[in-house]
């Protein structure tokens, strides 16, 4: 079987991983890694180089970068992703194209291929983020997939609404947690080898992304975010990975260098790869922001996580996680909440760390 799997952005190809290392070394399967979007962009770290230091071959590199951060700039670059991957589609066949997640990079490179009428299939359908404009992107994506892959029992039922052809949608559980279960994090040491972090320190991580759904108002959301920061970074060590390639992300990028210039307790990161970013999750004492990794992969180990404003808003809230409006006396008052409480147990619902396999078994039997 010949596969395609799209990968656009340094979050889905960490995701990916297991899957990719059990395609790889499977003789049923000759896969082809299609790497775009900001994979290939400096300003967003040229994340293609965590594929290639993990000895992995990309088959296929397609320029897609957007040229700012406007809704214009992203709208061209819809167009253009979509206008690159008709030719690429028309010129190269896949039994089975693997597209990830929720990012308009993704909706446009799927978007680009049905007309052909290739097979797809969609990982981590069924879920929801009101916040963002990537809800629409993901459903998007289910409807021109043909098979859907799903991490939880909730979402299987939604993805059945969208596709409505139940057979072909699968609760596997989430990659993730494969990642988690099968990955050796760095210790602590290693990490501040790595990294020159020292994880010893009383730490929260942190990604903000814009919301995608409310504009006008992610220049206020960052400045309530960076106002609490400024005064936890008295107690704490705030290490802050930057958002992604979104409208308005370029804003929250300038904001945040612009605050953390000259800081003490103030880290900015560009990217640490999965296997970094696993690592500072399992020894911060909690996260702040936005971001989808504070629901699936939080809830492995788990962590505290206080999830800001509507982005993320639909997801299933495990008990780690406490959903609160983006105010500075909102995040300081939900931290002295927290920051002394005892971690609820049994948080993760995500699967057993087996997705990779029975995505594999899955597949063999669709030929």
């Amino acid at each position: 079987m010949k596969i395609g799997l799209l990968t656009s952005t340094r979050a889905d190809f960490g995701i990916y991983l297991p899957l990719i290392k059990e395609l790889s070394n499977d003789s049923f399967f000759n896969l082809e890694i299609i790497a775009f979007g900001t994979h290939l962009s400096k300003e967003h770290g040229y994340t293609i180089n965590e594929i290639t230091t993990q000895k992995i071959e990309i088959k296929h590199k397609i320029k897609t970068i957007p040229q700012g951060d406007t809704a214009k700039d992203i709208s061209k670059s819809i167009a253009i992703t979509i206008n690159k991957f008709s030719d690429f589609w028309d010129s190269n066949k896949f039994d089975l194209v693997i597209a990830l997640g929720d990012r308009y990079e993704m909706f446009a490179a799927v978007s680009a291929g049905s007309p052909f009428n290739i097979s797809f299939a969609h990982l981590h359908a069924g879920e929801t983020t009101l916040g963002a404009i990537d809800n629409a992107y993901r459903h998007s994506i289910s409807l021109m997939s043909e098979y859907l892959f799903v991490s939880t029992e909730e979402y299987k039922k939604r993805a059945i609404e969208i596709n409505k052809i139940s057979e072909n949608v699968f609760n596997v559980g989430a990659l993730s947690i494969d990642n988690l279960k099968k990955t050796k994090l760095f210790s602590k040491e290693e990490f501040k080898d790595q990294f020159n972090i020292d994880l010893s320190n009383s730490t929260i991580l942190s990604t903000f992304h814009p919301e995608t759904r409310a504009l006008e108002k992610n220049e206020i959301y960052i400045h309530e975010l960076l106002s609490a920061f400024d005064f936890l970074r008295d107690k704490y060590q705030i290490v802050i990975t930057m958002p992604n390639a979104d409208t308005m992300g370029l804003m929250i990028r300038q904001k945040i260098e612009q605050f953390a210039r000259e800081k003490e307790n103030i880290i900015v990161i560009e990217s640490f790869g999965m296997k970094g970013y696993l690592t500072c999750m399992k020894y911060s004492k909690m996260m702040i922001g936005n971001t989808s990794s504070g629901f699936v992969e939080a809830s492995f180990f788990p962590k505290w996580v206080i999830n800001l404003g509507d982005r993320q808003k639909g997801r299933i809230l495990t008990p780690n996680i406490v959903s609160i409006t983006i105010k500075k006396e909102n995040i300081l008052k939900t931290v002295e909440s927290i920051e002394n409480k005892e971690l609820p147990k049994n948080c993760n619902i995500y699967g057993d760390g087996n997705a990779s396999k029975k995505i594999i078994k899955i597949l063999k039997n669709l030929k």
